[in-house]
């Protein structure tokens, strides 16, 4: 049985997103191959925090993809 390694990334949108907004770039983060979680929290609509596998996809994907959907972001603790 192999590891796989699994990091998170905290993707910070300076936008204040409407509630389809935030379900947008949720779903679309999910869409991403090699994304296991993404977490929006109630109180800080405006932090994602990705959980991928690093042999898949890379941060800098992540954060395009957030990107894709129209809206200023970077990342954060990078």
């Amino acid at each position: 049985m192999s590891d796989i390694n699994l990091v998170d990334v905290t993707v910070h949108v300076d936008e204040d997103l409407d509630e389809q907004s935030r379900q947008n770039v949720e779903q679309a983060l999910r869409d991403l191959n090699g994304v296991v979680s993404v977490h929006n929290d109630g109180h800080a609509h405006h932090l994602f925090v990705v959980e991928y596998n690093p042999d898949q996809l890379k941060a800098q994907h992540v954060l395009a993809c957030v990107q894709g959907q129209g809206v200023h972001a970077e990342l954060l603790g990078l």
